[in-house]
């Protein structure tokens, strides 16, 4: 049984992932709606359309996970099923980290105003950038398989003579599973930083012209920075809550500190679907509508009611 913290902060996180995920699903369908009407798709709205849907199912993984860390102790026990959700999840994890960095860097390539000569090249190339990191995609998969197909052996063989998994062994072959993610991380990170520069100059450029639109690109600018600042600590926040959740697969006793690193990791997929549901004008226009229809439907209601 659950004391009375780990049942609050249990349901913090489910609250968490039932938000980000209900985000996600509205990303999704408003991107696919959109699709529908105008018979075309966007790069942009291709990424944040797979960021939604993988993130969906990563978060689904993530909770069915923790349920079973909780409710049964055997997180990584030799059950076939186990071993699936093992494969999903190296799959979906990089294909995330995938959608979310190419979104980055596509904000970057589009916004971002640098007069180097690289700059200028990736900006007239960027679909061999999107094409490059689909294939740093695939290599990741192709040597995180065999690498995790040896865990899942060792585990089995450890298992069967009750031989308990050595943690520096597992956190070693973790780490070299997650270097695609942690090469996705980087380049987001940079991608970032480096608009966020961009963003800055322009706007200490604006300050010495006077018009009357000045306050409002500088307001503009401002608040494009503080969504990218906003990314970066969310995203930095999951790889830490990832940690801890990693982490306590070796602390029998440590169910608290393990729903605290979920709700640590559930505040990305949570909070950043939010983030991009009201900074881009098309999802935003659509969920206007959702609440003005959702409005009407109450009206309607009452006066029934009444």
């Amino acid at each position: 049984m659950l004391s009375t913290a780990e049942g609050i902060l249990l349901f913090i996180s489910t609250s968490e992932s039932i938000l980000g995920i209900l985000g996600d699903v509205f990303i999704g369908v408003a991107s696919c709606n959109y699709y529908v009407k105008n018979k075309k798709l966007s790069t942009i709205g291709f990424i944040i359309s797979g960021l939604a849907i993988s993130r969906i199912c990563l978060v689904w993984l993530l909770i069915m996970g923790a349920y079973a860390k909780l409710f049964s102790g055997q997180l990584l026990s030799p059950v076939n099923t186990n071993e699936y959700i093992n494969y999903l999840w190296v799959i979906i994890n990089n294909l995330s980290a995938l959608f979310a960095t190419s979104l980055s860097v596509f904000y970057f390539l589009k916004i971002a105003n640098f007069s180097h000569h690289m700059f200028l090249w990736l900006k007239r190339k960027i679909n061999l950038v999107f094409i490059f990191l689909m294939g740093c995609l695939l290599v990741t998969w192709l040597l995180s398989f065999p690498l995790l197909e040896k865990l899942i052996q060792n585990s089995k063989r450890n298992t069967s003579q009750q031989v308990p998994i050595k943690k520096s062994d597992f956190i070693i072959v973790c780490g070299l599973l997650n270097m695609g993610v942690i090469f996705y991380f980087v380049v987001a990170v940079t991608a970032c930083f480096l608009l966020i520069i961009s963003l800055w100059r322009h706007r200490s450029r604006m300050q010495s012209h006077v018009s009357i639109f000045r306050d409002l690109n500088r307001e503009a600018h401002v608040k494009a920075m503080q969504v990218l600042i906003s990314f970066i600590i969310l995203y930095i926040l999951y790889f830490i809550g990832m940690a801890i959740v990693v982490l306590c697969l070796f602390i029998p006793e440590g169910k608290l500190l393990f729903m605290f690193g979920l709700i640590i990791t559930f505040l990305y997929p949570c909070c950043h679907s939010l983030i991009l549901i009201l900074t881009n004008s098309q999802l935003k226009q659509s969920f206007l509508q959702v609440v003005r229809r959702l409005k009407c439907l109450e009206i309607g209601t009452d006066l029934r009611a009444t």
